[in-house]
């Protein structure tokens, strides 16, 4: 049978494509929640009008990328049972638990309080109401943390031993696949990405409206809130990668070595910011490094030694038995530098972002605006970008809320195929954790079905976002603006059963 229409390759290009359209959602939807709980208490602290106009729009927002990573993530659970039932028999013992906590305490939790928070703006007390928000917040940073302490068992198995009369893995030790420091550091490097997106988001439709004038005093607020995101989430997330990558070195050596395609052990390491080579024959015909970098990214000191792909290789075959043992090199050292790349451009745009737009205190008074004016960017201290340049900053701060998407999937791409040929590191391979009796036809209908799905779901997605990016902040009501003060709100509904929902 043809290698690429294999079953095992075809699902796990539908599992690719799945969990990578899946995961635009995620962060997105983590990182909102948090910053329209900020602009709610922001509102509910000050009363400004201009906070609970952002709150309803970003929320809006908000509502919809939930509404699609909920749809979207129903779905990887029916892959394990569809398309990896081997997978699934052998590791449902030690999945079941963090998998448990996620639907039962994290999910449902968010859920209800998504419920209370949608239609309690006129039911409840602004403070209970604001509480709500925060509490959808705190559920879905759970939710995220249960989800990777599920996947960092995968890179890293801990708490468990291996029944082999029942050829499964079972788990003796809950508390360690919580806390081991893959997942603790996996979780701060995905939550860290997860607020550079949404900020990275705000400031692109914040630009977007400011370069058009609109909405002045709501897009000015959201601008400088999603700036401070972006700059804060993309120091973090740098320091967060450090962490991850030398918990990878010590963890993983084979995916740090198909990071910086290095095919012999080096002592110092350098590391590679360009290289092509032969995969077959394993070098590299043409490397541009910088010395010793790789060491003290792998273990803080820059003459340390770090192990190249061929000697990992030759030591998995003598722990694991015969076989290639080496995932897909360009991938892994591309994907590395598509992450790294696209999060930091985010990160430098927001931090121009912040210098352009400081506060009035840091211009000359001829450079000051008013609150219903749009900012100068002003780059150096009395001079502000003419009209040729400012135009050009709002188009790359609109842009740049792809940016995060974008290595947010090829992170993810790096940190799933640098993994292979291992679905389970050193316990399970890949080819071992597909379903026996998925036929080809199977597997690729359900793969162009789902594809097919999703994609339709993404023309309804950018529909709905555009329809209300453009229409900008709602207009106040009364209710809007004097939300009751005890729970219930007015008692002419109390012989309405239902009028918590109208």
């Amino acid at each position: 049978m043809d290698l690429a229409l294999a079953p095992e390759t075809l699902a796990r290009w539908q599992f690719g494509i799945t969990t990578v359209y899946h995961f635009l959602f995620v962060p997105l939807t983590i990182s909102l929640a948090a910053l329209t709980a900020g602009l709610q208490t922001a509102w509910v602290r000050t009363e400004k009008e201009k906070y609970l106009r952002a709150t309803k729009f970003w929320g809006k927002l908000f509502l919809i990328n939930i509404a699609m990573g909920v749809v979207t993530g129903i779905v990887q659970e029916f892959q394990f049972g569809m398309n990896w039932s081997a997978y699934s028999r052998f590791v449902g013992d030690i999945f079941g638990a963090p998998l448990a906590f996620e639907a039962l305490i994290a999910f449902f939790f968010e859920s209800t309080f998504i419920g209370l928070w949608i239609f309690g703006w006129d039911k409840l007390p602004k403070k209970i109401h604001l509480a709500c928000i925060w509490m959808v917040s705190i559920g879905t940073i759970l939710s995220a943390y249960f989800i990777l302490a599920a996947n960092s068992w995968m890179q890293h198995p801990v708490g468990y031993k291996i029944d082999k009369a029942r050829g499964r893995a079972e788990l003796t030790d809950f508390l360690a696949v919580l806390t081991q420091n893959t997942a603790l550091s996996q979780a701060f490097h995905t939550l860290a990405a997860a607020f550079l997106t949404g900020g990275a988001f705000m400031v692109g439709i914040s630009a977007y409206h400011l370069a058009r004038k609109k909405h002045i005093r709501e897009m000015k607020t959201s601008l400088r809130l999603g700036l401070i995101t972006v700059v804060i989430a993309g120091m973090l997330t740098a320091v967060s990668g450090d962490t991850l990558g030398k918990v990878m070195f010590k963890q993983q050596p084979m995916k740090m070595a198909a990071a910086e395609a290095l095919w012999d052990g080096q002592k110092p390491a350098p590391f590679s910011i360009f290289a092509y080579g032969d995969v077959e024959k394993g070098h590299n015909t043409v490397a541009i490094e910088i010395p010793g970098l790789l060491s003290f990214l792998a273990d803080d000191n820059f003459t340390s030694e770090v192990p190249g792909i061929n000697d990992v290789n030759k030591a998995e075959q003598q722990q694991f038995g015969p076989g290639d043992y080496r995932p897909n090199i360009p991938v892994a050292f591309w994907g590395f530098r598509w992450m790294i790349g696209f999060g930091m451009a985010s990160f430098a745009i927001g931090l121009a972002g912040l210098w352009l737009t400081r506060k009035k205190f840091m211009l000359p008074e001829h450079l000051r605006v008013g609150e219903d004016e749009v900012p100068h960017l002003v780059l150096f201290r009395k001079k502000a970008l003419g009209p040729g340049l400012t135009p050009w900053y709002w188009r790359i701060a609109t842009w740049t809320m792809a940016f995060p998407l974008i290595a947010n999937s090829w992170g993810w791409i790096f940190t799933e195929m640098g993994r292979q040929p291992w679905v389970v590191y050193g316990v399970l391979q890949t080819r071992d954790a597909v379903s026996p009796g998925v036929s080809q036809g199977e597997v690729l209908t359900s793969m162009i079905v789902f594809t097919s799905l999703y994609a339709i779901l993404a023309v309804i997605e950018v529909k709905l976002l555009a329809k209300y990016i453009k229409a900008g902040p709602p207009e106040l009501t009364e209710d809007d603006l004097n939300p009751p003060t005890k729970i219930g709100g007015d008692t002419s509904d109390a012989d309405r059963p239902m009028a918590f929902s109208y």
